[in-house]
């Protein structure tokens, strides 16, 4: 009887003890908000109850209503960045408190698997520099972490598995490498805290980060290939990925997005530059901002269906015409960091590095890297193309953004006459900083020229800061290898 009675007892203070407020994943401990700012939070509580929400920041409380079903939804100001803080909920007699919450920069870092490819790596496929990586991390308490695992849902969701992680050698070895290389080097420059939410599976085509809605809007594509699932299972399918781990986050208040996608699109490269711009569309609109900042991941060279193939450049290329489709976006170069056997390339902080100089420079107005090299013009005469810049800088002792000398004879370029045949050419600087000129022997009045216009390549143009040039030709033979 003791017994019973002791049972009894235990289970009745246990259920006075348990708060009917409930949150979402992604508002936890650990998190970081954005600064400066009105965030959301929301849940559920017991229904028709006032519900008070109180930073430790501020004096001020915030009063909601729930709803007849217990659902709430409260805009809170956020201060300068710092922390930690808490916050205090209360709903009738129940109670929560946040702790250790951080105030600063939040991006969502999406994509397919060179997104998902974590610091310690895939098996038999490393990451250079995760060592270190992992070693460091626990100086940097102030990056928070949040995986949202791969859910595919076929209706939209409201919440996610998931929760807010601090840097530690393990978590941060659990990340995206991408995201985490990113966080590190926008938090070592801005000197404040950095969350970083990473939705991420691989092997996976763009249009199941959509709604069927948004793929249907999108003019000028081939909407039946579209919506054609890419696999016999569900996260292949049109929206699911939206569905089960976007809609989840989509309150959660962030600065932007970074992108690393587009290798599962190559069968459909024509349509890819619409389907990205409809998908950021559909992003900033739920998330209420058609301004947040969407930068992304040239993809990197690979051989993919054969060395000598060009789906890869032609993915490339769509990946540039949406930078005129897409307003305050932006991408970065890796024509230098691809791998012959590796779809997964190991430069995963090069990457990071290079989208967090693109977002400090764009989002934050700090300049640490110059522009990478853009094509200006092509000139075909007196048997050679002359080429020249956009980005690089005239002759000065310390110019930024000039091309580099020293990566011996220049790789890359291909040449081609009238028979449209390419053939590998000569390129070589000239006195004046900005231009190269292209020769080939087996074509003596070219036409056309490409460069890095394969699928694997070793070209090599870069800038003294070690920014290489993206692949360009100035042709529309498609089918011409």
């Amino acid at each position: 009887m003791k017994k019973i009675l002791f049972l009894i007892t235990s289970l009745l203070l246990t259920w006075n003890g348990f708060s009917q407020i409930r949150l979402p994943a992604i508002l936890g401990d650990h998190m970081v908000l954005q600064r400066s700012t009105q965030v959301n939070l929301w849940g559920w509580a017991s229904p028709a109850q006032k519900m008070t929400v109180t930073p430790s920041w501020s004096d001020k409380t915030y009063t909601v209503h729930t709803e007849s079903d217990g659902r709430w939804h409260v805009r809170i100001e956020t201060p300068q960045a710092g922390g930690p803080h808490t916050i205090q909920l209360y709903c009738g007699k129940d109670s929560l408190t946040l702790h250790d919450i951080l105030v600063g920069e939040v991006w969502i870092c999406s994509g397919q698997s060179n997104m998902e490819m974590p610091v310690h790596g895939f098996y038999g496929q490393p990451v250079e520099g995760s060592t270190e990586a992992l070693f460091e991390a626990s100086r940097y308490p102030d990056i928070r972490l949040f995986t949202v695992p791969p859910t595919p849902k076929a209706e939209p969701q409201e919440n996610c598995p998931g929760q807010w992680l601090t840097s530690t050698p393990r978590h941060v070895g659990d990340f995206s490498a991408v995201g985490y290389f990113f966080g590190k080097y926008l938090h070592q420059v801005l000197g404040i805290p950095v969350g970083l939410i990473t939705p991420n599976v691989g092997g996976i085509a763009i249009e199941s980060w959509m709604t069927e809605e948004s793929i249907r809007a999108t003019k000028g594509i081939d909407h039946e290939l579209a919506l054609k699932p890419r696999g016999d299972y569900d996260a292949a399918k049109a929206a699911y990925l939206f569905n089960g781990m976007i809609a989840p986050i989509t309150r959660f208040t962030a600065r932007g997005f970074i992108w690393y996608q587009g290798e599962s699109n190559q069968h459909n490269y024509f349509d890819y530059d619409k389907l990205m711009a409809s998908m950021v569309q559909l992003w900033r609109s739920e998330w209420q901002n058609d301004k947040m900042p969407f930068y992304y991941v040239q993809l990197a060279p690979y051989t993919y269906d054969g060395k000598d193939g060009i789906s890869l450049p032609l993915t490339i290329e769509a990946q540039y015409r949406a930078l005129k489709l897409i307003p305050h976006s932006g991408i970065v170069p890796t024509t230098d960091l691809g791998h012959p056997t590796a779809i997964h390339p190991p430069h995963k902080k090069e990457v990071g590095q290079r989208l967090a100089s693109l977002a400090l420079d764009k989002t934050y107005g700090i300049k640490t890297l110059p522009d990478p090299p853009l094509v200006d013009t092509v000139i075909f005469t007196d048997g050679k193309a002359i080429v020249t810049f956009h980005g690089i800088s005239d002759y000065a002792p310390a110019a930024w953004g000039s091309f580099s000398y020293f990566t011996g004879d220049l790789r890359g370029f291909e040449l081609a006459g009238t028979d449209r045949r390419f053939y590998p050419a000569q390129a070589q600087h000239t006195k004046n900083r900005n231009e190269i000129v292209v020769t080939c022997d087996s074509v003596t009045k070219p036409i056309a020229l490409r460069y890095a216009f394969r699928n694997w390549t070793d070209a090599n143009v870069m800038t003294t800061e070690g920014l290489p040039l993206a692949p360009f030709r100035t042709d529309n033979w498609n089918d011409s290898y």
